[in-house]
């Protein structure tokens, strides 16, 4: 089989991409995206080097997309508004992508996860607790927390873990929304305590 006219590494990527949420990310690999495109595995060679590559690509391209869509959602929010408006944004990625939602957390080596838009995503956590008034260490005690809560929820809720009982599960999200905030709000900050920290 010849290789499909236009067949690139991008459009590759964004085929997988689509692939991991019919499939589930783990399951993505050269030779299932070939049969995809109707072509040999090793065809796909001249633009992927292995499925781990392919793998490293998705998640690549997962990162960017929460975070334009993260940036996008708190633009002009503070406080409370901030963090709903990120929260959601996060939630409804999850909902709609499991699969790139799932790459998004794909293991990467040092330097591939440095010039991602992984930065990007927890500079954007901490610019919608910059209206919380937190200093390190507890600013970077509630990225982690933020980071916790939505992934815990959005996986339980996308695995079908609130699916049974009740209350609904959006009115769960809300109260811990609220939560959230008001946890923020009474997080004290101990001094001497403001010297940089990493998530």
């Amino acid at each position: 089989m010849a290789v499909r006219p236009g067949l690139t590494a991008e459009r590759l990527v964004r085929a997988g991409a689509e692939l991991a949420d019919e499939v589930r990310f783990e399951h993505v690999t050269v030779s299932e995206l070939a049969r995809r495109f109707d072509v040999k595995t090793a065809s796909l060679y001249s633009h992927l080097k292995n499925s781990h590559d392919l793998k490293t690509r998705i998640a690549l391209l997962a990162l960017a997309e929460l975070a334009d869509r993260a940036s996008e959602a708190v633009a002009g929010r503070a406080g409370r508004d901030a963090l709903t408006a990120f929260a959601a944004a996060y939630r409804t990625y999850a909902v709609e992508h499991p699969g790139r939602y799932a790459a998004a957390r794909f293991p990467l080596d040092p330097q591939t996860a440095a010039a991602s838009a992984g930065p990007r995503n927890a500079r954007l956590t901490r610019a919608v607790l910059r209206g919380y008034g937190l200093t390190e260490p507890a600013e970077t005690h509630a990225v982690r927390l933020l980071g916790s809560v939505f992934h815990g929820f959005v996986s339980l809720e996308t695995a079908g873990g609130f699916s049974h009982s009740a209350p609904p599960a959006e009115e769960t999200w809300d109260w811990i929304l609220d939560a959230l905030d008001a946890l923020l709000h009474s997080t004290p900050t101990p001094a001497g305590t403001t010297e940089a920290a990493t998530p």
